[in-house]
């Protein structure tokens, strides 16, 4: 940029008949100052420029446009703001750098964060563009501007005419048309913007997260799978929680199996209880019964709390001695007398009829239930007729 402003000097001073237009005296100090600048003595340059009156008006705004350039090249930008605005603002400068000095103007003031004196240069810069400059990037400027005043509408009005303008797809500007959108709650114009940027970054995980988040506030549970899915694919770094979702839609469409796998693939799946039980319930939820087993085992020794899980398919499964070993072990406070009934079927399972009573009797000491008391009936008849 500063190379492109260093040329405006360059350009005015070469353009005759701007230079005509000055009186004599001005002309000499003007002349003087251009070539101080290119021998790089900018001190000496702008002293000379800044002890100078002119009494004509065409001349103070001439010299007010040499100074504000010679400034920022100095990096002096509010000596800089102040000697282009009182140049533009004079509406003298009717050269044909005009334009440039006015779009120099609103560029230091952006760079400078000051976002809301820049966008009326912007936007009068708008209203007659030279075919030598570029259109597209002079609304970019526009959008970014509003973007940082938080105007919304106004970046989306604003890119929408950039896009009208430029044909190539930039990560700048659909980033910037996008955080408006976000900001506005547009979910489903922001999908098509999310998909030119995964185009041009697809290796940029924010863009796959946001797709996919949006998918599911949108209820697009299926198209948030595929998206994850594919970002997996393509070995974006996903994070365990978008893994963790990616395992979850898996299961809501009906595919456990998938998503027991992808459990077993996180960070820490064999040393996080909670990671370890929600695979072997997948497992379990797909009827992959040995596998549930074998991740349950994992998981109650990780915490005694999914001993209680494990017990239960254990029994389901009919390995009752494994459960009762398992069921010793349990801990499940409220529902002791769950357990005492468990107790009860895995030994009615193996005919130990007088310790299934025992512990029918246990379950109802415990507390009284109908189960616990068909047990004693049932395992008495048995008895007496044992007997």
């Amino acid at each position: 940029m500063m190379k492109k402003f260093a040329l405006v000097v360059a350009l005015i001073l070469a353009t005759s008949p701007v230079y005509a237009e000055l009186s004599q005296y001005t002309a000499s100090k003007v002349q003087r100052a251009h070539n101080l600048q290119q021998e790089e003595k900018l001190d000496e340059a702008i002293r000379l420029l800044a002890e100078l009156s002119p009494s004509k008006a065409y001349d103070k705004a001439f010299v007010q446009r040499m100074l504000g350039i010679f400034y920022w090249q100095q990096g002096s930008l509010n000596q800089a703001i102040t000697n282009l605005s009182s140049a533009v603002n004079s509406g003298l400068l009717q050269d044909e750098q005009a334009w440039v000095t006015e779009r120099m103007l609103a560029d230091i003031l952006l760079s400078d964060e000051q976002f809301k004196r820049a966008l009326p240069h912007y936007y009068q810069l708008a209203k007659n563009i030279p075919e030598s400059q570029k259109a597209d990037e002079l609304w970019l400027r526009i959008a970014q501007s509003h973007y940082q005043v938080g105007e919304w509408e106004s970046v989306l009005e604003a890119i929408k005419t950039y896009e009208s303008l430029s044909r190539v797809d930039d990560i700048q500007p659909l980033t910037i048309k996008l955080g408006a959108q976000l900001q506005l709650k547009k979910w489903r114009p922001a999908l098509p913007t999310l998909n030119r940027l995964i185009v041009l970054e697809p290796n940029k995980v924010a863009w796959w997260q946001q797709t996919a988040g949006i998918q599911l506030r949108l209820g697009q549970s299926k198209d948030a799978l595929d998206t994850l899915a594919l970002a997996k694919r393509q070995e974006v770094e996903l994070s365990q929680q978008d893994l963790k979702t990616l395992a979850q839609l898996y299961a809501q469409r009906g595919i456990p199996v998938r998503a027991a796998m992808q459990y077993a693939e996180l960070n820490h799946a064999d040393t996080d209880p909670e990671l370890a039980s929600s695979q072997a319930l997948y497992w379990q939820m797909a009827k992959e019964w040995n596998k549930a087993i074998s991740v349950w085992r994992l998981a109650a020794k990780l915490d005694n709390k999914h001993r209680w899980s494990l017990a239960q398919l254990l029994l389901q499964e009919g390995h009752y001695r494994e459960a009762l070993a398992e069921l010793d072990h349990v801990e499940l406070d409220g529902r002791k007398d769950d357990v005492e009934l468990a107790k009860v079927r895995a030994h009615y399972k193996l005919d130990n009829f007088e310790q299934a009573i025992i512990h029918a009797k246990r379950a109802n000491n415990i507390k009284s239930t109908s189960a616990s008391k068909s047990w004693i009936k049932y395992l008495s008849q048995i008895r007496k007729m044992d007997s």
